[in-house]
């Protein structure tokens, strides 16, 4: 008979423990204590450090591809006639070379229109077209953009500088990628700093849920003893704790999306209207968007894993 009353009480307790009775063992209820929050702004951070990171090498990955073989041909020279002259000498030389894919003498409207927004209006005129303003002429080289096979090296720049030196004394050759280089080392340093903040948040999120799962094996030992005499094992403690945690991180860490990608859109509309060139680049593909999904699954699994050890490691001490 005490047998049976025995064993009644412990499937009763067993029950209660594994199903419904599981929030007496952890009575903080879902989405009202302070970790789910605080997983939704860990998610909602590293989603938006995440997004910055891709964007950052995909305008450094299409920046990279397009000058890569890309030189650049100045015409220094003041005199507007010797300076035209020598840019069609410059053009038709570059044709002529088998290592050449394309050559473009830039027009001068164009370098007005680039140059305009910091000169004013008068750079780059010829003489006659402001005479009674010299002074404020301000003389642009002429400018010849070409595309070589292969990399860019200081040796055929050196190579191509020396074929144009007869044709051309006053030309000047240069790499694209190199007027660039600074900025893409900085866009490389902001690489790592995002990737280094993701996994700051990644340790910060951990640290919360440990926190949050030893606080609550604290004001639960009495019930932990009391299960632990009826015959339950630290894995089966652990699997209460790892279930209600990775059920309170899915509802902060749907949450911290949404969050994100309320940012995300709203960053995205703000630079769409820069329509700056490297800026384009930066847009998000389909890929950085299954990426970016994968870190509120990530949290999840990362708050459930450090649940399931906490427990187990705590208990271990404890009983």
């Amino acid at each position: 008979m005490n047998g049976e009353s025995g064993g009644g009480a412990r499937v009763l307790s067993w029950r209660r423990l594994s199903g419904v009775g599981e929030h007496e063992l952890v009575p903080q209820a879902r989405l009202s204590g302070p970790m789910p929050w605080v997983i939704a702004i860990m998610v909602a951070l590293t989603v938006i450090a995440a997004a910055a990171g891709l964007a950052l090498h995909n305008a450094a990955d299409a920046t990279s591809a397009e000058l890569r073989g890309g030189v650049t041909v100045q015409v220094v020279e003041a005199s507007p006639e010797k300076r035209t002259r020598q840019a069609q000498a410059v053009v038709r030389r570059l044709g002529q070379m088998p290592e050449v894919e394309s050559v473009r003498l830039v027009p001068q409207d164009e370098l007005d229109g680039l140059i305009e927004p910091w000169l004013g209006g008068k750079a780059g005129h010829d003489d006659d077209d402001y005479e009674g303003d010299d002074a404020a002429a301000i003389p642009v080289p002429a400018l010849i953009d070409a595309r070589i096979t292969g990399e860019v090296t200081e040796a055929r720049l050196a190579a191509i500088q020396a074929a144009l030196r007869g044709d051309a004394p006053a030309a000047r050759v240069d790499a694209q990628s190199r007027w660039l280089k600074p900025v893409l080392d900085a866009i490389e340093s902001l690489q790592w700093l995002a990737i280094a903040l993701v996994a700051l948040l990644a340790l910060a999120l951990a640290a919360a849920v440990l926190l949050a799962v030893r606080s609550a094996l604290g004001a639960n030992r009495d019930t932990i003893e009391i299960v632990h005499l009826l015959g339950a094992t630290d894995r089966q403690v652990a699997r209460v704790f790892q279930r209600t945690t990775g059920i309170d991180a899915a509802g902060g860490g749907l949450l911290g999306m949404a969050l994100a990608l309320v940012v995300l859109l709203f960053l995205a509309r703000r630079f769409a209207s820069l329509g700056a060139g490297m800026v384009d680049y930066g847009a998000l593909d389909w890929f950085d968007w299954i990426v970016l999904g994968l870190v509120p699954i990530a949290a999840i699994a990362l708050a459930m894993l450090t649940a399931r050890l906490t427990v187990l490691r705590t208990l271990r001490k404890m009983l």
